[in-house]
């Protein structure tokens, strides 16, 4: 693989416009290239340049002036100037900090204007990148400092829950006994923030030792030279002292809907309990923000490699091309800087890596890196095994299924109303969850294709993410649970011998929502159980909904099963066919009854009521206008929902208007948001017109396309409304179950152009990490 495209593949995504711009001035090496072949004949000056050089040169003159207001300090020269190419400076504007400018000593050469552009382009590129890395670095700096305050009250909080006679008379006991106990200290104590000396660096302010009831115990029983030893030390290191807890407060996310309760009721900043409960949850906040911290960092360590090594790649290559050996200059200079300068990261990475493997899994080194540093678990060939497996069986038993439709002519059969109306809708469900599975599988293909960071977006934990080839099997896999069950009950069906087993048939569908639920259950590792759980634990928050902190996770399902009101329905016929109806004779009239009637509605709404309570919730946490507005939207959605499910039972002009207005509103209202909010697109003063300024795809006609199918299958919602319920020589069960389908196609491809924007509004951000909220919060006005 060329560098250019190993390159952009190991970039941080949303950093990308931070990097070099690597194509560029390799683009500016070829013209030169082509420039020094054109010209290579002539003994003199060459023909005016055309073209791109043209225009770069004009763009150096015009930015040649500024050099005379900027003060220059002389960079050291080699001995022998002869063979001296360039001089990199260090130019010092007023008021802002220091930037590199290289000055080509060759310009009097043939074609040495058009080089001097490639420097100026290069010294741009140079500072962006060491801009751009000093502000990070100088924010995990800061960061550093306050882990290593959150550190100092956490180490407090642990020898109070553990040794709570110990600091229950204030800090005066615990200071008197570090002075005068050896016990009190360890020798690779580290000063908290507040005690630290001034010129302490950030690295050695992250590291603490906890002091614990245990070291105590031993260390009263140690040598009197020791004590003497501990005590000289006692200048030069103390451990948190317990009266840092006084100007401390709790600031943990309640855990439970229980405690969310509780929240509401007292106040979100509670004072500390020194309770077990209580420092459990602070030590999982802090080895969360340890893990996002250290990931941080090690980003930060790959744009600083990847950018060092571009600028030597791009050196070399420009001397390839000019034959000259500028290289070592700049790379030098390059050295000296910030950026060649990695001991202060790298420091800082080891000092986070020693604090999280000793206060967080007991000294166990390789199940602390295995947490800060998970290994991206690799795709087998097994997978693609199963994957063609399972998908070749699904093709065989769709033609098998239809051929024994065909020649048994159950198409024309006596009981095929009753099959359709009592056995496809049990069927159909799995059909609506393999094709929103297959849809997401196609959306991680092309997430990945068009490089838009969704394991990021969506919060899972490091190599835990599903690739589309595992989605794939995974659908494919339940496609023939299926379809294989669909077709043995047609044969059992038609089969005289075994059509007397009227229980065991009519179980089937049952007995596959079972396993359904077992496979999703299992506590086992198998079948990539960290995705189930988090698909679960997601679930059960959109349900609980607004007991829980809304993340981003949780509204996308909840968007999610706002297309499955389908096989939600369906699941309520489960309950309907089974419990209340004679499954044995498929006889049921439970669906004539109002209480069925009602929770019709009632199930229906649910995906839209959780969506609609979220948005409440994040609009009185985050003070966002537009949250109000999107809940608007949604409860118009309900009330269209209601009105046509009213209409579809009660008919009547009153409940047409009623459905055909509200539904209008709604179609209208949730169009203009998908295109408009979700996308981002339809900006006419964009650089791309009607669309928005950056596109991840490469072909605009894509996004026309995406938009006018966006539109179309929006007003597939209006097919009750409208009267249209069933296709000649179709069933309306069919046709109800093709409606659905178009909607579970509409959702994935709003899931593809949804998440493009975010990643682009990550991007514009540089947003890269997730931030956790820290356990404690200082109340500066007493620790003052």
């Amino acid at each position: 693989m060329k560098f250019g495209k190993e390159f952009a593949s190991q970039m941080v995504h949303e950093w990308q416009e931070a990097y070099m711009d690597y194509n560029y001035l390799k683009g500016v090496l070829k013209d030169i290239s082509k420039f020094k072949q054109r010209n290579a004949p002539l003994p003199e000056i060459a023909a005016t340049p055309k073209g791109s050089l043209k225009r770069r040169i004009s763009m150096y003159r015009a930015f040649s002036g500024l050099q005379s207001r900027f003060s220059f300090k002389d960079s050291p020269r080699n001995p022998n100037e002869d063979e001296e190419v360039i001089l990199v400076s260090s130019l010092q504007p007023e008021g802002s900090q220091g930037h590199h400018q290289t000055m080509f000593l060759m310009s009097s050469e043939q074609g040495g204007e058009y080089e001097m552009v490639f420097f100026r382009r290069l010294d741009d590129e140079f500072n962006k990148v060491l801009t751009f890395y000093k502000k990070k670095v100088g924010e995990v700096k800061a960061e550093a400092d306050e882990l290593s305050k959150q550190m100092d009250a956490l180490i407090a909080l642990r020898i109070m829950v553990d040794k709570p006679s110990i600091g229950m008379d204030s800090a005066q006991v615990m200071m008197d006994s570090t002075a005068n106990d050896a016990s009190s200290l360890s020798p690779a104590s580290v000063v908290p923030t507040h005690m630290r000396s001034p010129g302490r660096s950030h690295m050695e302010a992250i590291q603490e030792v906890e002091l614990t009831g245990e070291d105590i115990l031993e260390e009263e029983s140690s040598a009197s030279g020791k004590r003497d030893e501990a005590k000289k030390n006692l200048s030069r290191f103390r451990p948190a002292p317990i009266e840092i807890l006084d100007n401390v407060k709790i600031n943990i996310e309640p855990a439970t809907p229980i405690s969310t309760l509780k929240n509401v009721i007292k106040t979100s900043n509670a004072n500390l309990k020194f309770s077990k409960d209580e420092l459990k949850r602070a030590e999982e906040q802090m080895k969360k923000a340890f893990v996002e911290f250290c990931q941080k960092l090690r980003l930060l360590k790959s744009y600083r490699f990847l950018n060092v090594l571009a600028f030597s790649k791009i050196m070399k290559k420009y001397d390839k091309t000019t034959s000259r050996k500028a290289s070592k200059s700049y790379s030098d200079m390059i050295d000296k800087s910030d950026l060649g300068n990695s001991d202060e990261l790298n420091k800082l990475i080891e000092r986070v890596e020693v604090t999280f493997i000793k206060h967080f899994v007991n000294g166990n080194r390789r199940k602390g890196m295995k947490s800060l540093r998970p290994q991206a678990k690799r795709e087998t060939h097994r997978v693609t095994f199963f994957l063609g497996l399972f998908s070749g069986c699904s093709i065989a038993l769709v033609a098998a299924i239809i051929v024994a439709i065909r020649v048994r002519n159950l198409l024309e059969h006596k009981d095929r109303r009753k099959y359709m109306d009592n056995i496809f809708p049990l069927y159909s469900l799995f059909g609506y969850i393999v094709l929103h599975m297959l849809m997401y599988g196609a959306n991680v293909y092309y997430w990945r294709r068009f490089r838009v960071n969704y394991p990021f977006i969506f919060g899972f934990k490091q190599g835990t993410e599903l690739r589309y080839r595992q989605v794939f099997l995974l659908a494919s896999g339940l496609s023939v649970l299926a379809l294989a069950a669909t077709l043995f009950h047609l044969d059992m069906d038609m089969n005289p011998i075994t059509r007397r087993y009227e229980t065991v048939k009519e179980l089937i569908p049952l007995m596959l929502v079972f396993v359904l639920l077992l496979i999703i259950f299992c506590p086992l590792n198998i079948i990539y159980r960290s995705s189930r759980f988090f698909f679960l634990r997601t679930a059960w928050h959109c349900l609980c909904a607004p007991l829980y902190k809304v993340t981003l996770p949780d509204f996308i399902l909840a968007d999610q099963l706002t297309s499955q009101v389908q096989a939600i329905r369906n699941l309520q016929f489960y309950v309907c066919y089974y419990v209340w109806g004679n499954f044995k004779t498929r006889s049921n009239t439970c669906q004539d009854s109002n209480v069925y009637q009602i929770l019709l509605i009632v199930v229906a709404i649910i995906p839209f009521w959780s969506r609609f309570i979220q948005c409440l919730r994040r609009l009185f946490e985050e003070k966002d206008s537009m949250q109000g507005l999107n809940a608007l939207k949604y409860f118009s959605t309900i009330v269209a929902l209601v009105m046509r499910t009213l209409y579809d039972q009660k008919r009547g002009v009153f409940w047409k208007v009623m459905a055909a207005s509200t539904s209008g509103i709604t179609t209208i209202a949730n169009t203009y948001w998908d295109l408009v909010i979700d996308w981002g697109l339809l900006q006419r003063n964009s650089r791309n017109p009607w669309l928005r300024d950056k596109l991840l795809v490469p072909y605009k006609i894509v996004y026309f396309v995406a938009i006018v199918l966006d539109i179309i299958l929006r007003l597939v919602w209006m097919q009750l409304v409208l009267d249209i319920r069933e296709l000649p020589g179709l069933h309306p069960k069919a046709f109800t179950a093709i409606v659905a389908c178009l909607e579970i196609l509409r959702r994935g491809l709003w899931n593809f152009f949804r998440l493009e924007n975010e990643h682009l509004n990550n991007v514009g951000k540089y947003r890269a990490s997730k931030s956790v909220p820290l356990p404690f919060n200082y109340d500066e006005d007493k620790s003052m």
